[in-house]
């Protein structure tokens, strides 16, 4: 059984170049439904696909006897001789992945499909070829969905709202009352960046008094006790100011998990291209943009390149939102490299000049809480040991092992985006401190093989074989056997007990179609779904990572999802951010957050 993501990664490896977006506006969309489970005989080819039957040539016209004439074969269309190689080499991967030969299956699977894109035929012209095409990458995913359906390795971890999102378009009021305890403040707090007081400082200073502004400060400093140390540590290792720790805590409130509109995650809300730049990987299994520590370091070696650009801490806090080539032409249209006078000249976006302001109030904040009324425990960082699974493995079966709840762990390891780890030797699963040792000696039991569709189970007063095997769906004798038991052996409360082959609920796919809304980007749809933008772009033949409000892409969604998007607010502008312009107005560039 195929146990890694890498099955459809590798069918559908090859994109469809040939057609650009509006293709994806105009192409009817098939409707939802469930690809044929993999194991059940394949559909026939449909008339027309399977190679053509044998034709018989006229007779020559004229004295001769035809009769008397041999019957001679015609050679098959070119274009039915390639549907025939296709369906031939895709089937023969579906054979090997009955036989368990699993990487000479992905290789057939490879095959047949990169031989129907690459033959230079308009696929969607053809409707023989665009159903062929879709039938199998169909059955394609249906096998991966098999894959993963004892894992539950498709379900994507949750995430938290942005904090920035909820902040930086406001137009709030400055109180006056606030200036001389403000000044005040910035006058004898410690500070390692300029802080500047005044009407727009103010304005956010008064909105994180109000009961939504506060609940924002109050969970950033309560969680940035976790952070804190890790973050001072990195910043001081890459030469950074130590008051660049408040970017986060404008953000995301030190959240990892921090997804914004436009599909930017984790605590300092990279978003893809950027966080490639930095070395933040991102893959179906992982997102190291939500790994604390790699995150926080990619986020100081891009501070440090744009205060190297612009020689100012506040123009390289406003080209970190809204990206060097915005603040770069804000300066060459006025002439100022000065971010106040961009501000008032209003030659940069919007949230961006409501960035600066907004981390300028939450350092007054964050270093005087107690000056505006505000008062929190911060959260005590969370030790971990490191243990390097080599395999897939199952955090249920990790959370059963250790006798720890699976929130534990997805806060340990936020990068990881499934219940399942990868298939990659070189990853690190973070667990509670001092259970490393004991988490190699009990999972020692179950043989690495079946790390992803074997579980544990902690014996209840009143359980019996028969009700475990029950629960789980398997056999009492099998339940026996994997545990060195008689059948009729008593169980003790608190004893553990493997479960070999435990079932997870069965997994559906369904192909949906998704009305692009305004303000939707690439990489923030793919995120709703839990698919990836290479994905999406293949299945709807697009170029690019733009999609236009209005166009409707087909989704092969794990679990089904929502046919048309909930109304919406804008998302935040930017090339960082991918955003499609909205109607009449000029798109606007981002750099930190791609």
């Amino acid at each position: 059984m195929i146990r890694t993501r890498s099955v459809l990664a590798g069918i559908l490896a090859l994109a469809l170049l040939t057609a650009g977006c509006e293709d994806a506006a105009k192409r009817p969309v098939r409707a939802g439904g469930v690809p044929p489970p993999p194991g059940s005989p394949a559909p026939a080819a449909p008339s027309g696909r399977a190679a053509a039957p044998v034709k018989l040539a006229p007779l020559p016209l004229g004295r001769m006897n035809r009769a008397a004439l041999p019957l001679v074969p015609q050679a098959p269309s070119e274009q039915d001789a390639l549907i025939a190689r296709v369906e031939a080499k895709f089937a023969a991967g579906e054979q090997e992945y009955r036989a368990g030969h699993l990487t000479s299956a992905r290789r057939k699977f490879d095959q047949a499909l990169d031989e129907l894109l690459e033959s230079g035929l308009d696929l969607e012209g053809d409707p023989r070829f665009a159903q062929l095409y879709h039938r199998l990458v169909d059955r394609a995913y249906a096998y991966e969905l098999q894959a993963f359906q004892e894992g539950g390795g498709l379900q994507e971890a949750p995430t938290v709202a942005a904090a920035i999102d909820e902040v930086e378009e406001l137009d709030a009021p400055a109180d006056p009352a606030l200036k001389g305890r403000a000044e005040e403040a910035a006058q004898k707090v410690s500070h390692d960046l300029p802080l500047t007081v005044n009407d727009t400082v103010l304005s956010f200073l008064n909105f994180f008094q109000t009961a939504k502004g506060r609940a924002i400060v109050e969970t950033g400093l309560r969680r940035a006790g976790r952070y804190r140390e890790m973050i001072s540590r990195i910043l001081r290792e890459e030469g950074m100011p130590q008051d660049l720790i408040y970017l986060a805590q404008a953000e995301s409130a030190f959240q990892p998990q921090a997804l914004s509109r436009a599909g930017a995650r984790g605590m300092w809300q990279f978003v893809p291209y950027r966080g490639q730049q930095y070395g933040l990987r991102r893959t179906w299994w992982v997102d190291e943009r939500q790994d604390p520590e790699r995150a926080t370091r990619a986020a100081a070696r891009h501070l440090r390149d744009l205060y190297s650009e612009f020689g100012d801490w506040y123009l390289a806090i406003a080209a970190y939102n809204c990206g060097p080539g915005n603040v770069q032409k804000g300066i060459e249209r006025t002439g100022y490299a000065d971010f106040w006078e961009l501000f008032k000249r209003n030659v940069l976006p919007r949230e961006t000049r409501n960035y600066v302001p907004i981390i300028l109030a939450l350092t007054l904040i964050a270093k005087d809480a107690e000056r505006y009324g505000i008062s929190v425990e911060p959260e005590s960082p969370a030790p971990f040991d490191v243990v390097k699974p080599g395999r897939p493995l199952d955090l249920h079966l990790v959370a059963e092992t250790l006798d720890v709840d699976l929130d534990t762990l997805r806060m340990l390891n936020p990068a990881l985006l499934r219940m399942v780890t990868p298939a990659d030797p070189d990853f690190e699963l973070r667990l509670p401190k001092n259970t490393a040792q004991r988490f190699f000696s009990e999972i020692a039991a179950i043989p690495p093989e079946k790390w992803v569709s074997w579980r544990r189970h902690r014996v209840e007063p009143g359980d019996t074989l028969t009700s475990i095997a029950r629960r789980y769906h398997v056999t009492a004798t099998n339940l026996a056997e994997a545990n060195s038991l008689g059948r009729s052996e008593a169980l003790h409360p608190g004893q553990k007990l493997v479960i070999p082959a435990a079932q997870a609920e069965p997994l559906r796919s369904k192909l949906v179609r998704y009305r692009v809304r305004r303000g939707d980007t690439l990489s923030g749809i793919s995120d709703r779904f839990g698919v990836t933008s290479e994905e999406v772009k293949r299945w709807n033949r697009l170029r690019s990572n733009r999609v236009g409000r209005g166009m409707v892409l087909r989704i092969y969604s794990p679990g089904g999802g929502p046919e048309i998007a909930p109304a919406r607010r804008p998302a935040r502008r930017g090339q960082g951010r991918g955003v499609a312009k909205p109607a009449g107005q000029k798109k606007k560039t981002s750099a930190t957050k791609p």
